[in-house]
């Protein structure tokens, strides 16, 4: 048994914050840079051009990436043989994202209650998702959330008729639909499978998985492929101002489901696609 302190996952948090509200992961950052070569609008190569331009001087100066630093999305991975000491997990964790928000001087965009409007000034309560793995480790996924890319998100509860061209045509048309207002390019997040909820959350959590890694099912792999060559055919662009680098990544995670469903959730992520990973 291990135990750990929660006043670690406290430390841990706030500088992951911090930290990704500031620099881009590197698979993103290589992804970002290879469009510049591979997108053929020259408007689209300069709008991607100063989009270089803005993490450089995020990362030189220690300015947020982005002015709408999110809502702070938390992935807890917790090993069945860890034992947390010294107070609340729960706490610990937003405790970890007010000292990030109110220290690291990022925008705090939470309200209180969704209808009364209320700031929280802080930037919590966070939104989080714990799952139980073996082992002892403990691995933190922070991904703040802006909403101009969160706002585009859509369930659809397709029937299991509607097949794989049904799931495809239900992607494109999300994509279509969030058209600039996603800040693209953007990483494309998909849940199939599973019910109303899950597929929701497998959608999230496709957009920490590196772009540069497909999903190890075959035919998903195939399917990521597919839709990313369709979705850089629709012509949004960077900025979506037109050009063919629409989306960096799509992402797809499955899910068992029942003989009478089949859910899909798209969750797209504008040009950062911040988030940042550790393992305690």
């Amino acid at each position: 048994m291990k135990t750990v302190n929660v006043q670690e996952i406290t430390k841990n948090i706030k500088e992951m914050c911090i930290e990704a509200n500031h620099f881009l992961t590197s698979d993103m950052d290589d992804a970002l840079k290879g469009a510049v070569d591979t997108e053929n609008s020259a408007l689209g190569k300069q709008i991607l051009n100063q989009l270089q331009d803005n993490l450089f001087i995020a990362g030189k100066d220690m300015i947020p990436i982005c002015q709408d630093t999110g809502m702070a999305v938390i992935f807890m991975e917790i090993g069945q043989d860890v034992h947390f000491e010294g107070g609340s997990l729960e706490d610990a964790i937003n405790e970890g994202v007010r000292q990030g928000y109110v220290e690291g001087y990022l925008r705090k965009s939470v309200v209180k209650d969704p209808l009364i409007r209320e700031n929280t000034k802080d930037n919590t309560p966070a939104v989080i998702h714990y799952e139980m793995t073996t082992g002892d480790k403990v691995q933190i996924t922070v991904a703040p959330k802006g909403f101009g890319s969160e706002n585009m998100s859509r369930v659809f509860m397709l029937k299991p008729a509607d097949g794989t061209e049904g799931v495809k045509d239900a992607i494109l048309a999300a994509v279509r639909d969030a058209g600039p207002n996603a800040c693209p390019p953007m990483v494309v997040g998909v849940g199939i499978g599973g019910t109303f909820e899950k597929c929701a959350l497998m959608a999230k959590k496709a957009l920490t998985r590196p772009v540069n890694q497909h999903s190890e099912i075959p035919y998903v792999h195939e399917l990521e492929e597919e839709l990313l060559t369709k979705i850089n055919q629709t012509g949004i662009g960077p900025g979506g101002l037109g050009g063919t680098t629409t989306a960096l990544a799509v992402n797809i995670n499955t899910y068992p489901t029942h003989i009478a469903g089949l859910p899909v959730a798209v969750n797209i992520c504008c040009h950062v696609n911040r988030h940042a990973v550790r393992t305690i």
